[in-house]
């Protein structure tokens, strides 16, 4: 069986275990996710899940974890529901006639779950179709959780790449490379320590050997790794030997953190230069180190910069 759905099936079991130790009670979601792909129902408009969701990553069938969509075929369609041009595979979608309403239309399904309705009206330039689609008939996979959620083999659908750069407290490094063209989405977290699970309180502590960091995600078309180091040093001051700035403990220390080789070699050279410039009177003490488990940060740090715009902690330097 794949991986993927093993993973799967063994979460839903695990809810079925939970649900039958508690009274067989479901939860709000559960309950509208069964209104959803098991009575036909339709949830409310610009009040559902992933309707106004703009990450990288796919959707797959909330039932049984099959794959489905995915985010490079999502677009606005202005109904508030999610829409897409396609599926990921014909072959996981069942197309049925539906009169219910009196008007013929096409119910988009599998073989657990009804999904939604497909229209004719999508964009003429991608084959003129809208699947309207139920946030509750969907999970959203993260691109940066493809791996972690056993779905890797589908990080081949997409274009990016990924780099991680801590330099300190990672609201400033976050919202200076979302604002980079090329990059697709900037992920606050944390970054090189062993235990699992870290929460921000634990890491402040600098005793934990996790950095503050900042998982890139980037179009290589658009922008090279090698621009991205190189736009990594004017974001920080990587000569201070005690944090960033006024941010002062081991969790603030600037690091670099390489997929493969290449960028290894891409990230020494681009240090070489930017001590040879002599912008500062010392050289940056950034360790570049082979990546490790990156955990996201806790939610109400992510694009923390936009929620809160009067505070500023990283300015980007001309050089």
């Amino acid at each position: 069986m794949d991986k993927r759905v093993v993973i799967f099936l063994a979460v839903v079991i695990m809810a079925m275990l939970i649900s039958t130790f508690t009274g067989g009670k479901m939860t709000e979601e559960e309950k509208l996710t069964h209104y959803v792909t098991k009575e036909g129902g339709t949830e409310k408009p610009f009040d559902n899940a992933y309707w106004d969701e703009h990450r990288p990553g796919i959707y797959v069938d909330a039932n049984t974890g099959k794959p489905l969509f995915s985010s490079l075929d999502k677009y606005d369609s202005g109904t508030g529901w999610p829409s897409f041009t396609k599926p990921i595979n014909d072959a996981e979608i069942q197309k049925v006639p539906d009169n219910s309403l009196g008007v013929a239309r096409t119910e988009v399904r599998t073989d657990e779950s009804h999904l939604g309705h497909v229209f004719p009206d999508g964009p003429q330039e991608t084959g003129g179709l809208r699947y309207c689609m139920n946030s509750a008939a969907l999970k959203f996979i993260p691109y940066m959780d493809l791996e972690k959620e056993g779905y890797a083999d589908y990080k081949n659908l997409f274009p990016y790449e990924t780099g991680v750069f801590a330099g300190g407290c990672f609201w400033g490094v976050e919202k200076l490379f979302e604002d980079l063209d090329g990059v697709v989405e900037a992920v606050s977290g944390y970054i090189g320590g062993d235990k699992d699970n870290p929460t921000y309180e634990y890491v402040s502590t600098g005793l934990t050997g996790y950095v503050e960091a900042v998982l890139v995600i980037y179009e290589p078309s658009k922008v090279s790794y090698r621009e991205l180091v190189d736009y990594f040093w004017r974001v920080h001051n990587p000569t201070q030997t005690d944090g960033r700035g006024p941010d002062k403990g081991s969790q603030y220390l600037s690091r670099i953190f390489y997929m493969d080789k290449e960028q290894k070699s891409i990230a020494e050279k681009s240090k070489s230069d930017f001590d040879d410039k002599g912008i500062f009177d010392k050289s940056a003490v950034t360790q570049i180190l082979p990546f490790k488990i990156f955990w996201t940060a806790e939610e109400y740090h992510q694009d923390y910069s936009d929620k809160n715009p009067s505070y500023v902690c990283h300015a980007l330097r001309e050089e």
